[in-house]
This record gives structure tokens, sequence and C-alpha cells, in this order.
């Protein structure tokens, strides 16, 4: 039987190699789309694996990290403090549970409703810390998206609303927009449709450039339409448990 340590060492190899095939499609897609490679950040979506895998993360360079269950990433983040990284909690969120995901987060990609919002700046305001929140876009989702979260969002003509909420609440900062590709449907033109609504939204809140979109099965139509940072998780780290 491998011991601990070299269980480690292999995790750590098998990470690597991911990710360096990840930034690599990375890379080629956003120069198919005249980018620059380094206008997309890679946020690694580490829900259901430990903190170990985390750890090894960040040791590869990769900060920016994303949960979508406070049960499962608060004690996550505690158990890794002092890395220095960003955490993105990128999951439909129970306003009961904001206060919380205020503490450890440094984003919160889902905000789908004003309640959210009021919640959110309590938290943020309690634990003095700025929270830069993104607006959750519905583009066409009625199906959950996995066995714990609906995909969630608000229709595109509510986005104004919700982004000035955001943008006027102590404690919040409005970062930009959050979507998932609608299921059965192909990803490019709705990330399409995600990016006009950035470009409307950043007329009135030119600060708010982020664009969330793209995950392991469509990141290159996400960056081809704009994203600025994309959630990876099962290329990564591999196939869920």
């Amino acid at each position: 039987m491998p011991d601990r340590e070299t269980e480690i060492s292999e995790r750590r190899v098998q990470i690597a190699e991911n990710l360096a095939a990840v930034r690599e499609d990375i890379a080629a897609a956003a120069r198919k789309a005249n980018r620059d490679p380094s206008e997309v950040s890679l946020i690694a979506v580490t829900k259901t694996y430990p903190a170990s895998d985390v750890r090894i993360l960040a040791g590869l360079g990769v900060l920016d990290v994303g949960e979508n269950r406070d049960q499962e990433a608060a004690p996550k983040a505690r158990e890794t403090a002092g890395l220095g990284l960003r955490w993105h909690f990128i999951g439909q969120l129970q306003t009961n549970k904001a206060a919380s995901v205020a503490e450890y987060a440094s984003f919160v990609h889902s905000v789908d409703r004003l309640r959210l919002v009021g919640a959110l700046s309590k938290g943020a305001v309690r634990y003095d810390k700025g929270l830069t929140c993104l607006v959750q876009v519905d583009l066409g989702n009625a199906e959950p998206m996995d066995d714990n979260a609906a995909r969630g969002g608000v229709v595109p003509a509510q986005v104004p609303e919700l982004a000035d909420a955001i943008a006027a609440a102590p404690g919040l900062r409005l970062g930009g927009l959050m979507a998932v590709a609608p299921l059965g449907a192909e990803p490019g033109p709705a990330f399409e449709r995600l990016s006009l609504l950035a470009m409307r939204l950043r007329s009135t809140h030119p600060s708010a450039t982020m664009i969330s979109a793209g995950m392991s099965g469509d990141l290159g139509e996400a960056v081809a339409a704009g994203a600025t940072h994309v959630r990876i998780g099962s290329a990564i780290l591999g196939i869920r448990r």
C-alpha cells in the first residue's frame, strides 16, 4: 500500500498534467478568438474534492478556487487558510448562508435576487470586506445543473435592477455577469447573448468587466464569446466521485 506522501506526490503529478492541458486549451481558444490568453482567468472548481487537492493547486499557482456549496466550502476554506486563495462561490445560495459565504469568499458569481444582495451586504459589512458579486443570468435553463443545485439566474430584463442594487449595496462591488450554458443547446449562441448583455451593463457600470462563463465542456465557446473567467473542474481534477 502506498503511503500518504506517495499518494499526494502522484496526485500532484496528475493534477499538474491536467492543469497544463487546460491552460493550453484556454490559450488556444484565446488565440483562435484573436484574444490575449492573459485576458482569461482560470477558476479551479474543487467541489467534492479534498482540501489536499486545493493545496496542490495552490502550489501549482492556481489561487482562484470555486465551490458551489457552503457546507463544503466553509471548512475547506478554513483548512487552507494562509495560502492566499481567492474563493469564488458559484452555486445557488440560500439567503441564510450568505453571511457564512461572505466570511471566506472574495467573489459570489450566483447573485439572482434582491434579498440575497441585502444578505451578502450585511455579511460583507460584518466582516469589513469588499465582496465582488456577479449577476447570474438565466440563458434558458429549466433543469438542474446536477443533483445539488439548479442553474438559476435572472432573466435578461431583470439584470439592470439587480446590478444597480449590488453596485449601491455597502460592502459589495458589482463585478459583472455569470451564466451557465443551457442544457440541450449549443453553448456558443447563449454565450454570445451573455456577451451582449455584459456590453450593455458596462455602458452604465464601466467597472463591471467580468464575464464568468464556460466549464470543462464548453470553455472554447465561452472564450470565443468574451469570457474573462472560466470555471473548470473535472478537466483538472478528474470525474467527480
